[in-house]
């Protein structure tokens, strides 16, 4: 078992692996070209392909942006991100279809030791540090909208047309149809019909 494999898996892995080291250092190269670019640049575009091969449809990314490899990221149609987006992405992540993103967004899927000691580096006889690590995946449903700074941690699931509050920390699963916000993250309440905008009669 490779260590790619490994740590797809969710199992431990070698983090200074030669393959994670070179799918890592292009997506950060790809990741600085974005940021240095204007917006309104076409280059982007081209620029998220090759950063992002298995995101289905239209994304729009504001940048800056940050991700550890990219490629175990899985995007449907119609996403977007508002500024400063980190994603590390060592174990898989899949966002569903028309998804929006506020502000300083972070998904993290890696995880390390609670133990001091297993949490230290060590030198490999070629002379290359390495650390114990693994991660657990993440899924983001349907018409989900999260607020500003909102942290998503490693092995959470989040259902369709969820709203997550504004600096929530999201530290369990999230059923379909819930407002929820905190840290960490709770349902407050389902989201209902009586939620539509063309109901709040103070701004039609």
């Amino acid at each position: 078992m490779s260590e790619l494999d490994k740590m797809l898996a969710g199992k431990i892995y070698d983090c200074t692996d030669e393959e994670l080291q070179r799918i890592a250092r292009n997506a950060h190269r790809l990741c600085q070209d974005y940021n240095a670019l204007r917006d309104t640049d076409p280059k982007r575009k081209e620029i998220l392909k090759e950063l992002l091969p298995n995101a289905k449809g239209r994304i729009y990314l504001q940048g800056d942006i940050y991700f550890d490899y990219g490629v175990f990221v899985y995007i449907g149609e119609n996403f977007y991100a508002n500024y400063g987006l980190r994603v590390l992405d060592t174990c898989p992540i899949h966002i569903g279809d028309n998804v929006f993103f506020g502000t300083g967004i972070t998904l993290a899927t890696p995880l390390h030791p609670l133990i001091g000691e297993e949490r230290r580096c060590y030198m490999h006889e070629d002379g290359r540090f390495h650390d114990d690590e693994y991660g657990k995946p993440i899924t983001i449903g349907n018409d989900c909208w999260f607020g500003c700074n909102v942290t998503v941690c490693p092995g959470v699931t989040i259902g369709d047309n969820c709203v997550i509050g504004a600096g929530s920390v999201v530290t369990r699963d999230i059923p379909s149809n819930s407002l929820a916000f905190g840290n960490p993250c709770k349902v407050k309440r389902k989201i209902t019909k009586e939620d539509s905008i063309f109901l709040k009669k103070d701004i039609l």
